[in-house]
């Protein structure tokens, strides 16, 4: 397609077109690189030496443009008288051959945008905000939460955790899940008697875990015995129930690599809401946790809790 443009159009049509072109598709590709994590020093280089091209470009056009006006303002020779003059060439229209580049143009922008819709391939498709999926589908629920009254399932937690408001109510406007799922597994070293299903949504700047245990341990408890081993731990009410912030860091397992380093390391440090069932804190928990992979700063204490204040009653079973 360029290179029909490039054989059909004249000069002053052509290189003004390419100009153009070059400065927006360079400054686009340069502002991108700013924008995008991925990739950005290869995308900063073609970007800079695209528009360095542009400016070779414009240079060219401008001293083509001065000869141009320099030839027209010297005297015209004088020529011998010639015989009858050929029949003159009719030029082709300028304006027309303009229309036809902006129109093959046009066109192939759009088959550049339109390509990854048809297919169903390509960064449209995966930039589709991520819904909830069933990690083991087809798996029957465990019979704990049968003996469970109320228990909610991982489906029901992350139907309620990937609002669609999650990413402006996390500081991250504009973010798409790329991944949402949510597990009804029960708790380790229980005999599959005590249920425990969660729910994790995955943005590009934070990862938010919703899970739920069904056990004896009260809020109360737990804030007594086990947060004080956490870094930075407090208690708060949340929707008149008793809850506690702990943090602690993640643990990052290694599959191969360096035989001297151990197959599980230190992760990014995790902000946990832990909140009671319900006021009386009769036993069991709600854990809202969140991190985030690429060592971004987490959300201050109060963003958390307005989220989980939101997102509590939106499950079953839970007062609205």
């Amino acid at each position: 397609m360029l290179g029909l443009i490039l054989r059909v159009l004249p000069f002053w049509v052509r290189e003004p077109l390419l100009i153009l072109l070059g400065s927006l598709f360079g400054a686009g590709m340069v502002f991108n690189a700013v924008v995008e994590a991925e990739s950005r020093w290869i995308m900063a280089g073609l970007g800079a030496a695209l528009l360095l091209v542009t400016a070779y470009r414009i240079r060219t056009v401008t001293h083509a443009w001065r000869a141009r006006e320099e030839a027209g303002r010297a005297p015209a020779q004088q020529r011998p008288a010639a015989g009858p003059a050929a029949p003159k060439q009719k030029e082709p229209n300028a304006w027309a051959q303009v229309f036809v580049a902006l129109a093959l143009v046009g066109a192939l922008v759009g088959a550049v945008w339109l390509a990854p819709r048809v297919t169903g391939d390509g960064t449209a498709t995966a930039r589709k905000p991520a819904t909830c999926s069933d990690d083991e589908p087809g798996k029957r629920l465990p019979k704990a939460y049968a003996l469970t009254p109320g228990a909610v399932t991982g489906d029901d937690l992350c139907k309620a955790l990937n609002r669609s408001d999650l990413a402006d109510l996390l500081g991250t406007p504009g973010e798409q899940p790329t991944v949402a799922y949510g597990n009804s597994g029960t708790a380790s070293l229980t005999a599959d008697k005590v249920a425990e299903p969660e729910a994790r949504v995955q943005f590009p700047t934070y990862t938010v875990e919703l899970s739920a245990t069904y056990n004896h341990l009260t809020v109360a408890q737990y804030a007594k015995v086990l947060a004080p081993q956490t870094l930075d731990h407090t208690t708060h009410k949340v929707l008149g129930r008793p809850a506690v912030f702990t943090s602690d860091h993640l643990m990052r397992f290694r599959i191969g690599g360096d035989a001297s380093g151990g197959p599980a390391t230190e992760g990014p440090l995790a902000r946990t809401l832990t909140v009671a069932l319900d006021r009386e804190d009769p036993g069991g928990s709600f854990d809202f946790t969140v991190w985030s992979a690429s060592g971004a700063v987490l959300p201050e204490d109060g963003v958390i809790l307005g989220i989980v204040e939101k997102i509590l009653p939106t499950l079953p079973g839970e007062p609205g």
